[in-house]
Parts: C-alpha cells; structure tokens; sequence
C-alpha cells in the first residue's frame, strides 16, 4: 500500500469479509441461545449486519472499488472461538454468558474497524460516506451495549 487511500481501500474490504463471515456465523449463535432475549439480541444484529455489509457495498460502488477480494483474518478467528463456545458441552446459563462475551468480542473488533475506517473517510474529504461508516460504527456500539445490558441484568446472574 503506497497512500492513504489504499490502505482505506483495503479497510473497507476487509470490514465487508467480516461482515460477509458474521453474517454466516449469527444464525448459528441464535440456535446455540438457550435465553429468549439472547435469541432475539443475535437475530436483531444479523439483520442489521446484512444492512452493514449493503452499505459498505454502496460506498464501494461510489469509490469504484470491489468490496471483495480480502479474507478478514481477525473475524475468521473471532467467528471459530465462537463456534468452539456454540460447541462446548456447558450448562445453558453458562453457555449464554459465553456467547455474550464471544459476541462481545466481535462488536469491539467491529468498533475498532469502523472507527478506524471512519476517520480515514474523512481525513480523505469522503464526508458522505464518513457519514455512512459513523453510522454503522453507533449502531456496533448500540449492539454492544444490548449485548452487555442483558449480560448484567440477568444472563451473568444466572451464570453464577
């Protein structure tokens, strides 16, 4: 990578295979949920994870750019700790508390990538697609912190 441009170029292709790799892996965690509220937390992020990766390909489509061709390595490694939570033998309270915290782990990733990629948007004068990626960013941090209001108020608990 030479510029900016490139490497934020190469941000968003690797957010849109995160995406592409969540939304593979969302279902599977709404199956392995024992909690009601858990189920409907992970069935209500994948719909909003298939409108993320609708928007990264729209900003794509205006950067004139394929959102393919990366393998995000990072999500490729948070989604298998989370199919090794789906597949341990555990109690169902402590199960649920596990896959908050795995999912957990996705959004702070996420986080971490759309605040990343946000900045670079506007450091490059891309104000309206900042303004795309700032939205996407808010709703990882809202998702984040469903994920940990309902870990607090009652999943952990039962854990214990």
């Amino acid at each position: 990578m030479k510029n900016l441009e490139e490497l934020f170029e190469h941000q968003l292709k690797d957010l849109y295979s995160a995406e592409e790799q969540l939304i593979d892996a969302l279902p599977k965690m709404v199956k392995a949920s024992h909690d009601s509220e858990l189920k409907k937390a992970f069935e209500s992020h994948l719909e909003e994870t298939k409108n993320h990766k609708k928007r990264l390909e729209e900003i794509c489509e205006e950067l004139s750019i394929k959102p393919t061709g990366e393998k995000c390595k990072a999500m490729q490694g948070l989604v298998k700790e989370a199919e090794s939570m789906i597949d341990e033998k555990s109690d169902p309270a402590v199960k649920d508390a596990g896959l908050i915290a795995e999912a957990q782990r996705v959004e702070h990733y996420e986080i971490s990538g759309y605040g990343t990629a946000t900045r670079f948007a506007k450091e490059l004068g891309h104000e309206s697609i900042a303004k795309k990626l700032q939205k996407t960013l808010d709703e990882e941090y809202n998702a984040d912190q469903k994920l940990d209001n309902l870990a607090e108020r009652r999943l952990n608990v039962k854990a214990k």
